[in-house]
């Protein structure tokens, strides 16, 4: 009885498993393009912050910005309304 259901449904396991593993590696490959899409929106993102060019900025682990020290080197740092660059202009 056993023999004759694996010999019945022979002819649809090979293009059912061939179906299945391309699923599988498309999954795969979708997951690995969208996390490094993900790190590299991250990364942009992260570019801007501007404290590094701050004329306030200490560099120093202890207090990194007198003037706003809890944002400091952080999202929130992106639109410092006290953000002054080394150069003068203020942006």
């Amino acid at each position: 009885m056993l023999y004759f259901l694996i010999e019945a449904i022979k002819p649809v396991l090979v293009p059912l498993c061939f179906v299945c593993a391309w699923g599988v590696m498309f999954l795969i490959f979708s997951s690995i393009s969208g996390s490094v899409a993900d790190s590299l929106r991250r990364a942009r993102r992260m570019h801007k912050i501007p404290c590094a060019n701050c004329v306030f900025f200490t560099g120093d682990y202890h207090l990194k910005c007198p003037v706003n020290p809890k944002i400091a080197l952080s999202e929130e740092a992106i639109d410092c309304p006290d953000y002054r660059s080394h150069s003068g202009t203020y942006g």
